[in-house]
């Protein structure tokens, strides 16, 4: 692992929920048939048609956390196995945003792509069962040093629990718990100075001390799992280190479910690495969005199409000579 970090040039980083939309890797599967064999396979783990459900809906089922979670796992390594048809280079180092770990898990051999179909159904399915229906919420902070964002928190504590649930970039911070608690925080933020406070369109307070029944429920599932060190290093979410022992990996897996995403450090070790090129590989461009915001040492680039993937395999290639 040492001598792959030791030269690393190319990263993938994989994106976790919010990426999703209707009718998502359509075009993609037009050029690339093969992209169906993922969503095929993960139709018969979960028992229903998954590309049916990304392209006609109803976006409201497709945001429900059990099935977002395979369906951008699916969406995210059908990206990679066009990557990877096409020739194009294996990175040296990888990062997986929240549950995008999974992929970035599967990616690297770590975990095999049907247990993960599985497994983040399941986490999915426990994270939505852990608070009532309505209870629970997330919002953005933009604007407000982390101090003073904290500061709100424990002043509103008495209404409810709510904690920082995502570092992702600069000035961006998205808080997580009971619904009363993170308005009221939200309204003390603006207050305090923050540009903006934006309530997500999400049921699940993810990242949060909500979820830490759902980590002892998911633990169970998760030590039932055969999951071997990675042949590609790959920076955790809970703790921005590298793991090789299964047990180690089951541990930081279990703790992301109520522990912040640090993805402003993830892109700061990757920037420490040395990386020249990071490439997004799954829909959309959050996180695209997010790393530039973080370095502007790197390049940073979203595989959203068959162009971009030739054209950034060349690029690639280039980087690793």
């Amino acid at each position: 692992m040492t001598n792959l970090l030791s030269r690393a040039k190319v990263a993938f980083v994989f994106p976790g929920q919010g990426s999703q939309s209707l009718k998502m890797m359509k075009q993609l599967r037009h050029d690339f048939p093969l992209i169906g064999e993922r969503f095929e396979i993960a139709s018969e783990i979960l028992e229903f048609d998954l590309w049916q459900l990304i392209q006609e809906g109803p976006l409201e089922s497709l945001n429900m956390t059990q099935n977002t979670q395979p369906a951008l796992l699916a969406a995210s390594l059908a990206t990679w196995d066009v990557w990877i048809s096409l020739g194009g280079v294996r990175p040296q180092v990888l990062a997986g945003h929240s549950f995008g770990e999974y992929t970035a898990l599967v990616c690297a051999g770590s975990l095999d792509y049907r247990d993960a179909v599985a497994l983040v159904a399941e986490r999915g399915r426990l994270m939505q069962l852990a608070v009532a229906e309505g209870t629970g919420s997330m919002a953005a902070i933009l604007g407000l040093e982390e101090k003073l964002l904290r500061k709100a928190i424990d002043n509103n504590a008495q209404i409810g629990s709510c904690d920082c649930a995502n570092f992702n970039a600069g000035g961006q911070i998205v808080i997580s718990g009971e619904k009363a608690a993170v308005l009221a925080v939200c309204d003390e933020a603006k207050v305090l100075g923050a540009k903006r406070a934006i309530v997500l369109p999400v049921s699940v307070p993810a990242h949060s001390r909500l979820m830490i029944k759902a980590a002892e429920q998911f633990s169970e599932t998760l030590s039932k799992v055969d999951i071997i060190a990675p042949k590609i290093p790959l920076i955790h979410n809970v703790d921005v280190g590298f793991h090789e022992k299964p047990e180690d990996i089951k541990t930081v897996l279990k703790k992301q479910l109520y522990s912040p995403v640090r993805w402003t450090e993830t892109g700061e070790k990757l920037a420490q690495l040395g990386c020249e090129l990071v490439l997004e590989c799954g829909p959309g461009k959050v996180l695209s969005g997010l790393m530039k915001k973080i370095s502007q040492n790197m390049d940073i680039r979203s595989l959203s199409s068959r162009e971009i993937m030739e054209t950034e395999i060349y690029h690639a290639e280039r980087i690793m000579k």
